[in-house]
């Protein structure tokens, strides 16, 4: 495909992308039914005039939206969700619709064209990883921007990581993160590797990589379009063609 130097695939007519909320329409006699219907807590109603919803809580799965009858909340087509701070992932009412920075200075001097990832599934279901492999296919051809997956740490740049971070896999993950030479970056691939997804507050996981590890690049969803994830790699090393 041309992207990105052409225009972006075209997405499902389902495809749930960044959330536009605009808090003004929510009627005086709210009942709160977003905030209530969301399985994760990724919704914050104060009153209607202060809404936020944590894309890396959201599972995109719009039970919000089916229950907020007033329309103050939607979900676009925008695929650009990812960001480099954990703060830019609260969409809140009257924010700038644009995507988020995602771009990393460390990583565009270091490692711009040339950047090696070790995935580790830390507990994932594998929809995070199956769209990951998408993107090594030959209509997306990932190793066309310098970007690969590589078998063993010792020879990657960074962590992809995706997964809630189980007990069993929280020492397996930092043995293989300091096994990645230095400098080195984190990327938290899904809901589940940003905040627990589903999981969240359950005992034996730990709600996402941030916990455990330095987290350089967030990439929401659940699981992310492979137009999402590559976005999020392609702003993060700000490659543009």
């Amino acid at each position: 495909m041309k992207y990105p130097r052409g225009p972006a695939p075209n997405l499902p007519d389902r495809f749930a992308g960044r959330p536009v909320i605009d808090a003004g329409k929510c009627g005086k006699d709210c009942v709160k039914a977003c905030a209530e219907s969301c399985p994760t807590g990724a919704i914050c109603l104060k009153d209607r005039n202060d809404m936020a919803l944590d894309m890396g809580k959201c599972l995109f799965c719009r039970a919000c939206e089916d229950s907020c009858v007033s329309g103050a909340l939607r979900f676009s087509g925008s695929h650009q969700l990812a960001a480099a701070y954990r703060k830019d992932l609260v969409v809140s009412s009257g924010s700038a619709q644009r995507p988020a920075n995602a771009s990393n200075n460390k990583a565009v001097k270091m490692f711009a064209r040339s950047l090696k990832l070790r995935e580790v599934s830390a507990g994932g279901c594998g929809a995070c990883e199956a769209d990951t492999n998408v993107l090594s296919t030959v209509a997306w051809d990932l190793g066309r921007f310098g970007i690969q997956f590589v078998a063993s740490p010792r020879h990657a740049d960074g962590l992809f990581i995706t997964g809630p971070v189980s007990r069993n896999m929280k020492e397996a993950l930092l043995k293989t993160y300091e096994a990645v030479p230095s400098p080195k970056i984190v990327i938290a691939c899904g809901a589940c590797a940003i905040s627990g997804g589903p999981y969240i507050g359950h005992n034996e996981v730990c709600d996402g990589v941030g916990g455990v590890l330095p987290v350089d690049l967030y990439i929401p969803g659940c699981p992310p379009h492979p137009l999402t994830i590559l976005d999020g790699l392609l702003r993060f090393l700000e490659i543009t063609k």
